[in-house]
């Protein structure tokens, strides 16, 4: 089994994005399953193209796709993204697209393909804060979860896909407010590997059909 994950470049600014530098201390097999890496660009469709083209090249099982949500104390399992571009500050090319539609012909939204109860489960068993998230935004974390999803729908339907959020780095609060949450990457990465190991382990399909919402 292969599993493709990955993790946006830093963005608004910022020096260091949490996401691929947790995905960079993560093993090469979680398992059994090979695990790939991936660093993608925090660019709205570009994030998808680079994303296709690895998964054309690799043909993974699973991609699980992570990004920073500043504020969030946990590691946040998503379970659903909508088919909207709507950017609060523009994304690395100074794209900010607003009531944009990501695909004319896709769904209002697609589920998560990943068993995202049973991954909240699996970190919170390692210890780590974790839980479901109901929202993915709608700015690029939205957009590539989006993507990956819509692809899988249209031309891999055998690939299990979803998105992890993940909180600040401790240096990254150091002049926010007093009580900005945050996790040490060691930490994150942790909780990281506890989620693909659920998502490589768990057989039962424990979401609702694609591109349906109940």
């Amino acid at each position: 089994m292969k599993v493709l994950i990955t993790g946006f470049d830093p963005f608004g600014g910022a020096k260091i994005n949490p996401a691929f530098e947790a995905v960079k201390l993560l093993p090469d097999t979680i398992e059994g399953a090979e695990i790939h890496k991936l660093e993608i660009p925090t660019v709205f469709k570009k994030d998808g193209e680079v994303l296709a083209k690895a998964i054309e090249e690799q043909q993974p099982d699973i991609v699980i796709c992570v990004g920073q949500a500043g504020g969030r104390s946990d590691i946040s399992i998503e379970k659903v993204a909508i088919n909207l571009m709507e950017a609060r500050i523009p994304d690395n090319e100074q794209q900010q697209p607003l009531n944009q539609v990501i695909f004319e012909d896709g769904e209002t939204a697609y589920f998560a393909t990943i068993p995202v109860k049973a991954m909240v489960s699996k970190v919170k068993a390692a210890g780590i804060p974790s839980s479901v998230s109901y929202t993915a935004g709608t700015f690029v974390c939205n957009d590539i979860m989006y993507r990956l999803l819509y692809l899988a729908d249209k031309q891999n339907k055998d690939i299990k896909g979803g998105f992890i959020h993940v909180p600040y780095l401790p240096e990254q609060v150091l002049d926010l407010p007093v009580g900005t949450p945050s996790l040490s990457v060691e930490t994150i990465a942790k909780g990281l590997e506890a989620a693909v190991a659920a998502a490589v382990t768990t057989d039962e399909d424990q979401n609702v059909a694609m591109g349906t919402i109940m």
